[in-house]
């Protein structure tokens, strides 16, 4: 008990939840971000442009089979070779982003490939442009039917924050490595504790995500 009560002392649990924050600041940057960039690419992809929907999906393509850890290097390591010098934190943000936009991009093509052809059939019909079918009926639409799998791809974004320890982003795992690092008896407790973390974080997100499902089911 008395290699517990020293591993989760308040100093090492403030610690630990210093870690956290910077989890939580760039999961939730990231977030936003890869978002927005996933929609548009998502919506552009799926529209068929000439050209561009071409690109972008080759785009895509490759970053989603690239490891993610190979651009937390790349944006760490290998820009400043270029001339652009990130920051741990804005190294992370940056090859969180490209890798989740392009998973999201795929997520937000199959969704609005989910909704019937009918409804923008029905909007035109009506009157509607196409891209104001798109904007007012079928991407609302596709976006709750979409929920659920971009929910999961926003948890395996928190989840691999951890990957950023490589390039010593101060985040949660980081912090936790300090700390047995001093102490290896701390391990196992450390590694329990930040597991319980990322389990609260994560399961919020999900119970957050399942009443955004109902209110508008």
């Amino acid at each position: 008990m008395s290699i517990l009560a020293q591993a989760f002392s308040w100093i090492n649990l403030r610690f630990l939840l210093e870690g956290l924050w910077v989890t939580i600041e760039v999961s939730l940057i990231s977030i936003v971000l890869s978002f927005i960039i996933g929609l548009v690419f998502g919506i552009i992809r799926y529209s068929k442009i000439k050209f561009i929907s071409g690109i972008v999906g080759f785009i895509i393509d490759i970053i989603r089979n690239l490891p993610l850890l190979l651009l937390f290097f790349f944006t760490y390591f290998a820009l400043p070779q270029i001339g652009l010098r990130t920051s741990p934190m804005s190294a992370s943000i940056i090859a969180l982003v490209v890798f989740e936009s392009a998973m999201l991009a795929e997520i937000v093509r199959s969704g609005i490939l989910a909704v019937n052809k009918g409804q923008m059939e029905g909007a035109r019909a009506n009157g509607l442009t196409y891209w104001q079918a798109m904007r007012h009926i079928v991407i609302p639409q596709a976006l709750f039917k979409m929920i659920p799998p971009i929910v999961s791809q926003f948890i395996s974004l928190i989840k691999d924050t951890s990957l950023a320890t490589v390039i010593l982003l101060p985040e949660l795992l980081y912090h936790a490595q300090i700390i047995y690092g001093q102490n290896t008896n701390y391990m196992l407790p450390m590694y329990l504790i930040i597991a319980v973390m990322y389990f609260v974080v994560c399961f919020a997100l999900s119970v957050v995500a399942k009443k955004l499902e109902k209110r508008f089911g």
